[in-house]
C-alpha cells in the first residue's frame, strides 16, 4: 500500500485513477494539484482528493506515489518543476497517450530520478473531460501499456504492474516507440480520420442535409470526432511521424479502391471489401484483464486472417 499520492493534475484520468486507488486499497491519502484552483476545489468536494496543494512541489512532497494526469505538451514542464526534489522510493507515472516524447523528456529533464519514472498509458477514456466524470470504474478490465525507459528500476515496474492489477486493469509492457507505432495505427489515425470526415462534410454546401440522413453507422463511425480537442491537438503533434505514416498507408488503400471503381474492375473491389470485411470479423478486442477465455476455434483456424502480428512489440505482464 502507497502511504500518499501525489496527484498532478486532477481531471477525468487522474480523479479516476484516484477513486479506483482508494477503492482498491492500494492510496491512503490523495494530495492533488491543478492549475486551475477551481478544480481542485471541486476535486475536493466530491472526495477525489483529501487535500489541496497549492504547487506541483507540494503535492509531490511527502507523497511515495505520484500520478503526472496532464495533457502530454505538458509533461515536460512538469519535469521541469519537480527535478530539484530528492525522491527515495517514490514511484513516479504518467497517463499520456504518447510516450517517445514522454520518455525523451524524462531523459533530458529528470537525470538519474528518471529510474523511478514508469510512463503509463491506460486505454481507457471517454469524449467528456473533467473531475466531475472521474469514475473509479474507469480502469477495470481495460488494457495498461506500460512504457519503461532502459534505466527504469525493475523493482518500479513490478510495482506499478501490481498497481494497475489492483485496480483491475489488464498490464502490458512495450517500448515508447513500439508504443506510439501502435497506438497511431489503432487509435490516433483512426481520430484523425473521424475529424477528417467530419469536416469534409460540414464544409460542403450540402453538408447539413447529409448529416439530417445519417444513421447508426455514420454516429458509430465518427464517435471519436467528439473527443477533447485540446488533448487531441497535443497528441497528433506529439506522434505525427507514426500518424503521418498511418494516414499515408490509409491513402494506398484509398487509391486502390477508387481505382477499381474507375475502371470497372468488379473482382478487384469486391476482392479487396471481402478483406477487409473477413479481417473486421475475425478481430476481436483484448480479453478483459483477468480472463482465460480463448477466442473462438473458427476465428484461430481462419486461413484468411491476416497473419500481421504485433507480438514482437508486447511482453505481457503477468
Amino acid at each position: 500500500m502507497f502511504e500518499q499520492l501525489g496527484l498532478i493534475g486532477c481531471g477525468l484520468m487522474g480523479g479516476s485513477f484516484a477513486l479506483a486507488a482508494r477503492r482498491a486499497g492500494t492510496v491512503k491519502r490523495v494530495v492533488g494539484y491543478s492549475k486551475s484552483p477551481t478544480t481542485t476545489q471541486r476535486a475536493l468536494k466530491l472526495g477525489v482528493i483529501d487535500a489541496e496543494a497549492s504547487s506541483m512541489l507540494r503535492a509531490i512532497s511527502g507523497s511515495d506515489l505520484v500520478l503526472i494526469a496532464v495533457p502530454v505538451a505538458v509533461t515536460e514542464t512538469v519535469f521541469e518543476s519537480i527535478k530539484h526534489l530528492r525522491m527515495r522510493d517514490v514511484l513516479v507515472m504518467d497517463v499520456g497517450s504518447t510516450k517517445r516524447d514522454v520518455a525523451d523528456a524524462a531523459r533530458r529533464v529528470l537525470g538519474h530520478s528518471a529510474a523511478l519514472f514508469v510512463p503509463a498509458h491506460p486505454i481507457a477514456g471517454r469524449e467528456v473531460s473533467g473531475v466531475d466524470n472521474a469514475d473509479p470504474n474507469l480502469y477495470a478490465g481495460k488494457r495498461v501499456i506500460l512504457t519503461p525507459l532502459e534505466n527504469t528500476r525493475t523493482e518500479y515496474v513490478q510495482r506499478a504492474t501490481e498497481l494497475w492489477q489492483a485496480i483491475g486493469s489488464q498490464v502490458t509492457c512495450m517500448t515508447p516507440d513500439a508504443h506510439d507505432a501502435a497506438l497511431a495505427a489503432v487509435s490516433h489515425f483512426p481520430h484523425l480520420a473521424a475529424f477528417a470526415l467530419m469536416l469534409s462534410l460540414i464544409e460542403q454546401p450540402e453538408g447539413a442535409a447529409f448529416l439530417d440522413l445519417a444513421g447508426s453507422g455514420f454516429r458509430d463511425f465518427t464517435r471519436i470526432a467528439a473527443a477533447e480537442p485540446h488533448m487531441w491537438r497535443d497528441i497528433l503533434l506529439a506522434n505525427q511521424e507514426q500518424v503521418r505514416h498511418q494516414s499515408r498507408q490509409f491513402r494506398k488503400a484509398l487509391v486502390a479502391f477508387e481505382q477499381h471503381m474507375t475502371q470497372g474492375r468488379e473482382n478487384e473491389l469486391l476482392h479487396l471489401i471481402e478483406q477487409a470485411s473477413t479481417a473486421r470479423a475475425n478481430w476481436k478486442p483484448a480479453a478483459p484483464a483477468g480472463s482465460t477465455a480463448a477466442p473462438p476455434a473458427a476465428t484461430r483456424n481462419d486461413e484468411s486472417r491476416p497473419r500481421f502480428s504485433l507480438s514482437s512489440f508486447f511482453n505481457t505482464g503477468s
